[in-house]
This record gives structure tokens, sequence and C-alpha cells, in this order.
């Protein structure tokens, strides 16, 4: 679950992190009144939406102007104005993609003199097993492009579980952002601070980009972004007031609140599988025979008729799907309540797209059997090969 940089920031804050004075401005009536609770002189206006490059970004209207979803003011008024041309408008950077994010939430921030912009963030090292931190001279800048082009100037240090945050761990990384004086102090103490928010919370990411030099030594988280892991989510029941369910796709969660692991692509064909390495090996032979995956979309080895129910429904609610692949392998999941599912899915929905169905393991005779017996459109394959050549040609042709 990923939530607001303002969200991100009142967290950390209670950790101990030196993060500015900011208010949330819900709606724009409230846009002054909440920005004259801060003491200027500056301004920043932040536009909350769950993706990067917000400050490179535009907005596809007119009226929110063409500076970006970040913009530096000098009064409350100011501030306000700039708040409420962003507030409702779509916001386009790298990472949303052509359609953008309706702006819902601005974050009036207190300016910083910045001497140094730098980068932070903490991750769990999969490779050893331990959380890392990632650290950069070159923050402000995507990290991607600065391992791109100056990798030299990207530092990784993990954190031994039994051993936590040491002097020495702090120390490697203050000196891999070349902090001195008042800000090396600093970040020692800030290396402690978001190793205990990171493990507590059980994140599975946190990043401060950039961290900030001030003109006066001391450091300042200006922008955090952080996502939790969703397999700790029952720990942290606290959390899930953060959730902005506007910032999610609906079928990604629709398909949550029916404990389907499904994520939304950008082809044309869409599958139900059951097992994540089946789902994976789907998608790939539909790729391989010059089609896109529409979906990834992993019902589960116990699933019920009315789950898989659910599942086919989130699949033709896509409107990109133009066929659909249901490929079962029957272990502990049977063949013949897949089969059961789909047809009652196919019935429900008025299902006007090709479908294709490869079934195998248990009970995979009765599945077959249902298929066979029904009266609809359904093109039955033999394995794996077959459905992805049938469901790829229909589609296409």
């Amino acid at each position: 679950m990923n939530i607001h940089e303002y969200q991100a920031k009142q967290l950390l804050k209670r950790y101990g992190a030196p993060v500015a004075d900011g208010v949330v401005v819900m709606n724009a009536g409230e846009a002054e009144e909440k920005a004259k609770q801060l003491p200027g002189p500056l301004y920043v206006v932040k536009a909350q939406i769950h993706a990067g490059g917000r400050g490179k970004g535009h907005f596809k209207e007119a009226e929110a102007g063409e500076k970006g979803g970040v913009r530096l003011t000098k009064t409350p008024e100011e501030a306000a104005a700039e708040a409420r041309k962003m507030l409702g408008n779509t916001l386009v950077t790298k990472q949303t993609g052509e359609d953008g994010k309706t702006v819902g939430r601005i974050y009036i921030e207190d300016g910083a003199d910045i001497d140094r912009e730098l980068y932070l963030s903490v991750i769990v090292d999969r490779s050893s097993g331990r959380v890392a931190f990632i650290a950069s001279t070159e923050g402000g800048m995507d990290i991607e492009e600065v391992a791109e082009s100056t990798p030299d100037k990207i530092a990784t240090v993990t954190v031994d579980p039994s051993e936590g945050m040491t002097d020495a761990v702090a120390d490697k990384l203050v000196a891999a952002l070349k902090l001195d004086g008042k800000a090396a102090e600093q970040g020692r103490e800030l290396m402690g601070t978001l190793y205990k928010a990171f493990t507590e919370s059980d994140m599975a990411m946190l990043e401060v980009n950039p961290l900030i030099v001030m003109e006066n030594g001391g450091l300042r988280v200006l922008d955090a972004k952080v996502g939790f892991d969703p397999n700790a989510e029952f720990r942290h029941a606290e959390f899930e007031e953060l959730r902005d369910e506007t910032e999610e796709d609906p079928l990604e969660l629709r398909a949550g609140k029916s404990d389907l692991s499904y994520v939304k692509l950008d082809g044309n064909i869409g599958c139900m599988v059951n097992g994540a390495g089946l789902a994976m090996a789907t998608m790939d032979i539909i790729k391989h025979y010059g089609a896109e995956p529409a979906n990834f979309l992993d019902v589960g080895g116990g699933a019920t008729k009315e789950k898989v129910t659910e599942a086919f429904k989130i699949i033709t609610s896509d409107a990109g799907v133009q066929g659909i692949l249901v490929n079962i392998f029957g272990g502990i999941m049977q063949c013949d309540v897949i089969a059961e599912g789909v047809l009652a899915a196919v019935e429900e929905t008025g299902l006007n797209v090709p479908l294709v169905v490869r079934l195998e393991g248990t009970n995979v005779d009765k599945g077959k059997a249902i298929i066979d017996g029904s009266d609809l459109n359904v093109i039955a394959a033999n394995d794996l090969d077959d459905a992805a050549q049938k469901i790829v040609k229909a589609v296409q042709g």
C-alpha cells in the first residue's frame, strides 16, 4: 500500500525526522486560510498523487498552468491561487502515463533555503536478505538516471538485522553523502530514525528524494515516498486510514477485496490462471505468439465457484480485453469448480469476446464435460501452447 507525501512526512516526523511544517488542502475554499497557518516567507505548493516526477509533469487543463505539480510561492494568497488551479485537474508525469492522475489533495509546505540536494532510500534487499540503504549525492534526480550515467555516485549499505543500525553503518552513509559538521551529526541520527521507522512500520520502500542540506547546515526531508509491505498489513490496522482508494486502480481494488491477486496491464488478452508461476508462463506465451496480456490474475489454489465468477467479472470489466484465456492446472484446485465458475460468469456477464479454456489436473474430465455440455461459445484447448495460439488467432482474426 502506498501513501501520499504528506502522510509519509507525518509518519516520519513522529519518529523524529527533520520535516517542515505543512498543511493539507482538500478543497479550494480552505486553501488560503490553511496557507496562513505557515510562517513563510516561502510556500511550496505540491500536488498529492501516487506518482513521482510531479515537478516535471504538466496538467492537461489549461487553467492549471504549465508549471508542473510543485510550485514555489511567496504569499499565502499566491499559494492558495496555485492550489486552486491544481485541485481537480489531471497531472501527467513520467510515472502516470498519458492518462495522468486527478489531483484531489494539495500539500502546502514551509519553504527552505537549499544548499545541496541528496538522495536516500531504504529498501529490502532480497539478494542479501537485509534492509539496505541507497545513498547518492545526486539528489532531486531519477535514481535510475543516476545509476545509468554515474553509477559510481551511488552507494548501497546493508544493515545486519541482528545488530540493527550501528555507528559504523551510519558513518558509511554519512560519508557516501559527503556530509560534514552539523549535517553529519544530524545525518547519523537520521539514519537510525529511518531504519526504526522502516522496520517498525513494515515498510517495503522508503525514499527521501531530495534530502537537503540547508544553508544553515541542517538537514531536512524535502520529499518522502513510503510503501508498506502488503503481507504485513494485518499488523498495522492504524495505517488503513491512510489509504486513498482514488489513487488505486478500481479493478485491482475490487480484486483485493475478493482476495484475488490481480494486476492490470496494457494488453488485450485477459488471463485467469491458478498459481503465480503458471500465470507468468501464460503471459509469456501470449507475448510469444504476438499478443499482449491484459492482466495478471491468480485465483489461487483453493478458489470457490463464487471466487472464480468474480475473477471472470473483473477481467470482463476491463474495456481493453478483446479475448480471454483460462488456463488451469488442477492440484488443490478442481477443474470442475473452475468450469462451473466460468460458465456462471459467462451467463451473468453476457460474454461477447472469444474465450479459450485449457483445463488439466484434478477432475479434468468433469471440468471438460461441464464445458462441452454447455451451449456457450467456448473454445477448448488441449495444452498451453494450443490455448495461446487459439486465443491470439481469435483476437487477431
